[in-house]
């Protein structure tokens, strides 16, 4: 497939992890891409989040740069929590009225995403983007089930753009071969949370000063929904071992668990609550601390983690966390750790909090490390697969 490549996307709503490298495939001109959104209902920007019990709007552009349009969705319970909340007759019809040589197709769990799979298979080359991992145990005659039918799901698939490693091992668990693997990784816009002329870290600190930290206190940080599966009680414990010391834990978000959250931390001075914080506030919130912990029972990446790297932040993540395996190194950026052994995790951060020379170079680690992952890196991947394909 030689020459400049029509390319079309499908995925249901925008998001701020995709925009930016759909805008930077358009700007490189190798690739054409038109993005077809799938849930035309969010098309003002708008959506209830469960997660954080409220209506998010991003504060960051998500709809320019690139060509795009919302196919209507005639769902009864419009939504992408659901395999019928994303129904579009018109879909198909649309998309092969623009003439693409290939399709990009974000989730298959959807009934339009699935039927488009099917009627282009064979017809021009199927790419697929997933972050689904095999972490999460299952009951033996599930996993029977679930890998019978997800290899046939696969079948139709010509490629699939894997995120990391724990991504890559769930498309080999279900069929795909080597040559049918091209690494994507999950990424940020890095540029976006470095700070070059110093205006976050000026801004976090006076933002410390507004809650009332002490600027010499060891920040540990946690950003995200305030729900069940994240897990966050396991701060409060963690948090918990440290009293007395010169510590301080940020947790940032709002959610189902904020008020037993709050209640149960209501006798620790060294715990502060904020609530979410949209986009333009992200950097900023990031240098507040030195480490960012990510304490969730399952993430099939957990972006937040490269957006603390960025920032400098040594990263603390739950071995249920797909992103640990790519970018977390023991001891050289931060600590993998199993919830059942909080103990041996607060040796390790007592170790640094108490070593400002061993924070310092986690601290550069991180910073280095996350350069491998850039939009860049996924806008490539896409044009080397297209220009290679026979």
């Amino acid at each position: 497939m030689k020459g400049i490549k029509k390319l079309a996307i499908v995925t249901t709503h925008p998001i701020q992890y995709n925009a930016p490298w759909f805008k930077l495939l358009n700007e490189r001109g190798l690739v054409i891409p038109k993005v077809f959104y799938t849930w035309s209902q969010v098309a003002e920007g708008k959506k209830f989040d469960p997660g954080f019990d409220k209506e998010i709007e991003w504060d960051i552009p998500l709809l320019k740069g690139y060509e795009y349009c919302f196919v209507n969705n005639l769902s009864k319970n419009p939504g992408s929590n659901h395999r019928k909340g994303i129904t579009n007759p018109t879909l198909i019809s649309q998309i092969e009225s623009w003439q693409p040589d290939a399709i990009l197709i974000f989730g298959w769990n959807f009934v339009s995403h699935f039927n488009c799979i099917k009627y282009f298979h064979k017809k021009i080359p199927i790419l697929f983007r997933g972050d689904s991992t095999l972490l999460r145990k299952q009951f033996f005659v599930k996993y029977l089930l679930r890998l019978l039918y997800f290899k046939w799901v696969y079948h139709f698939i010509d490629y699939a753009l894997y995120v990391g490693i724990e991504n890559k091992k769930y498309f080999q668990k279900y069929g795909l071969k080597n040559k049918q693997l091209i690494l994507a990784p999950h990424a940020i816009d890095n540029n976006r949370f470095e700070d070059e002329n110093g205006k976050y870290e000026a801004e976090a600190v006076e933002w410390k000063k507004l809650l009332q930290i002490d600027e010499n206190a060891f920040v540990f940080l946690y950003a995200g929904k305030l729900e069940a599966i994240k897990d966050p009680f396991i701060l409060l414990a963690f948090a918990q071992k440290f009293k007395g010391q010169p510590v301080h834990f940020i947790i940032a978000g709002n959610g189902p668990l904020e008020n037993s959250l709050k209640a149960e931390a209501a006798n620790n001075p060294q715990i502060t609550f904020i609530n979410f914080q949209n986009q333009q506030k992200m950097p900023a919130l990031y240098r507040l601390a030195n480490c960012f912990m990510l304490t969730s029972k399952s993430e099939t990446w957990g972006l937040c983690i490269n957006e603390a790297m960025v920032c400098g932040n040594v990263v603390v993540v739950r071995n249920t966390c797909a992103c640990a395996a790519d970018l977390v190194v023991n001891g050289k950026n931060g600590f993998v750790f199993d919830a059942n052994n909080i103990d041996s995790l607060y040796q390790q951060c007592t170790e640094l909090v108490n070593n400002t020379v061993k924070y310092k170079k986690m601290s550069i680690a991180s910073k280095q490390l996350i350069k491998n992952y850039s939009f860049t890196h996924i806008v490539s991947a896409i044009e080397n697969c297209l220009n290679n394909h026979n």
